[in-house]
């Protein structure tokens, strides 16, 4: 268990506990793409968070990396694994990571302390997932924000749709979802996705200012009000790994991962 100042150091992940704070840093190069790796981690970060919540408000969630906050799920490992199975197996397996991440992003959307995505750069697809997540997003005016699974024919995995739904007004959810268009900190900003948009590298920094601020109320107010105000949606959060496990056996979709990981391109997924 983490107690007082203290560290935890992985591969993809690191976090810390002081001052009543979790930080949790995002490190995997080349823009945080979440595969397996990453997933394993994030499961030992939940159940150390679940010790750590007794001692601190607030969770920050950023990346150490400069091209942007995590640029979703690691297609190429997705479909090299795909690859290696039949059909029936292939689904199986995506299905069993999709239960896995939703776990890990329940419990921190559920997590009775604040939580904070300090966002900058690509924030897309998972990324923009694992974003929606957390109570506030804090963007620093170079953050984009887009779904792009669109591309390869299927929908967000990680329970975007559902968190945009419960957040946002229906347009705004069908826009991003069916364009595949990305959005800016500033019209994030304007349609109430984000929270806050601060100077190009401000964000962890305006994070933690608002994390101090929120040390200053009771916890136990704050994690009724959130409780209040954040249902977790859990039946749609089924119906999408549901979706998303019909739409991954289409051919269309095997083609589009093919394209994708067959591009020379240096960050394929950028609009």
């Amino acid at each position: 268990k983490l107690q007082g100042a203290s560290r935890r150091s992985a591969s993809a992940l690191s976090w810390t506990l002081a001052d009543g704070v979790i930080e949790l840093a995002l490190h995997r190069e080349p823009c945080n793409e979440l595969g397996l790796v990453s997933l394993d981690e994030f499961e030992k970060f939940a159940t150390d968070l679940e010790g750590m919540q007794a001692e601190a408000h607030a969770l920050i969630i950023y990346s150490e990396l400069k091209p942007g906050f995590c640029a979703g799920a690691d297609l190429r490992e997705l479909y090299q694994r795909s690859q290696t199975m039949d059909k029936a197996e292939a689904v199986k397996g995506v299905r069993d990571f999709l239960e896995r991440i939703h776990h890990v992003l329940n419990l921190i959307d559920a997590a009775p302390l604040t939580t904070i995505a300090a966002v900058h750069g690509v924030t897309f697809g998972g990324g923009f997932e694992l974003a929606l997540a957390c109570d506030l997003i804090i963007a620093d005016k170079m953050a984009r924000f887009c779904f792009p699974e669109l591309r390869l024919g299927l929908i967000p995995g990680f329970g975007g749709i559902p968190r945009l739904k419960r957040d946002l007004g229906n347009a705004v959810v069908r826009d991003l979802l069916l364009t595949g268009r990305s959005f800016n900190a500033t019209k994030a900003q304007q349609i109430g996705l984000v929270s806050q948009v601060v100077g190009e590298g401000e964000a962890l920094r305006a994070a933690r200012a608002t994390a101090v601020q929120l040390g200053k109320f009771d916890r136990a107010t704050a994690a009724a009000a959130k409780r209040f105000i954040k249902p977790i949606p859990h039946e749609e959060l089924r119906r999408e790994i549901d979706i998303f496990c019909e739409l991954f056996a289409r051919p269309a979709v095997q083609a589009g991962l093919r394209k994708f990981v067959e591009s020379t391109d240096a960050l394929p997924y950028l609009p």
